[in-house]
C-alpha cells in the first residue's frame, strides 16, 4: 500500500493499472468511515497475493486526484484496470462485501490464462484459439514473433487488441525492425537528433522519431526531453 499524490498518480495509478488492478481509496484524516474502512481494504487486497494493489489518496491534500473521480463524500473506492475505472463503491462497507468487491476484480484464470503463463509458442497459439484477443497472449504472441524476425506478423497480431503501453513498445520494436531501422553505434541520441530536424514535414520521420521513444521508455529520461522538443518543433 502506498500513498498517491497529484504528481505520482500518473505514474503509481494509471500506469501501474496497466500491469495490475489499482485499488484508490479516497479518504481524509478526519473521516471515521475512512479510519475503519482502510484496514478491511488492506486485509482484502493482501489476500490477493500481489494480484491487485492498493493506493491511498488523501482528498484534502490532492485536489486534482479528487477533481478526477468527481469526488463527493469518503470514502470512495475505486478499482482500475488499463486505465479506465472498472468498479468501485461509496462508503465503509462490511468486510465480506469488501472481500467480494476485490475478488472481483482478479477472477479465476481461464484455460487461455493457464496456456499464456506457460509463455511457449504453442500455447500460446493454443490460447489465441480460445481467446483471439487475450491481451497478455497477443503480446507474448507478438514478442516471440519479433524475435523470429517476422516484425509483420507481429503487427497484425497486435491490431486484435486495445493499446496499452506493452502494445505500444512492441508495435514500435515491430515498426522499426521491418523498416530495417538500426540504432548507431554511438547510440540513439544521434539518431533522434537528425530526425528531429525533418519530424514536422516528413510523417515517416515523425513516427520512427516516435517509435524509437516506445523502445526507450517512459522511465529514461530522455524520453520526456525528445517528446517535448518534438512539441516545439510541431507547434
Amino acid at each position: 500500500m502506498i500513498d498517491v499524490t497529484d504528481a505520482t498518480f500518473e505514474t503509481d495509478v494509471l500506469a501501474r493499472s496497466d500491469q495490475v488492478a489499482v485499488v484508490v481509496d479516497l479518504w481524509a484524516p478526519w473521516c471515521g468511515p475512512c479510519r475503519t474502512l482502510g484496514p478491511i481494504l488492506e486485509k482484502a487486497v493482501e489476500a490477493k497475493g500481489g494480484t491487485v494493489e492498493l493506493v491511498k489518496v488523501n482528498v484534502d491534500e490532492n485536489p486534482r486526484i479528487s477533481a478526477t473521480f468527481q469526488v463527493q463524500s469518503i470514502p470512495a473506492v475505486y478499482a482500475l484496470r488499463d486505465r479506465q475505472v472498472v468498479d468501485g463503491f461509496i462508503g465503509a462497507l462490511p468486510e465480506d462485501q469488501v472481500a467480494a468487491f476485490v475478488e472481483r476484480l482478479v477472477p479465476e484464470p481461464s484455460e487461455a490464462d493457464t496456456l499464456v503463463a506457460a509463455g511457449d509458442e504453442l500455447s500460446l497459439r493454443r490460447a489465441l484459439e480460445l481467446e483471439p484477443d487475450h491481451p497478455q497472449g497477443v503480446v507474448a504472441l507478438a514478442r516471440l514473433l519479433l524475435d523470429r524476425d517476422e516484425p509483420d506478423e507481429a503487427l497484425r497480431l497486435l491490431a486484435r487488441i486495445p493499446e496499452t503501453a506493452d502494445v505500444r513498445q512492441v508495435a514500435a520494436e515491430a515498426r522499426l525492425k521491418s523498416q530495417d531501422v538500426a540504432v548507431p553505434a554511438d547510440g540513439v541520441g544521434p539518431l533522434l537528433d537528425d530526425l528531429l530536424t525533418r519530424v514536422k514535414e516528413d510523417e515517416a520521420a515523425r513516427q520512427e522519431f516516435l517509435d524509437l521513444l516506445e523502445t526507450l521508455g517512459p522511465d529514461d529520461p530522455r524520453t520526456a526531453r525528445y517528446r517535448r522538443a518534438l512539441a516545439t518543433r510541431l507547434f
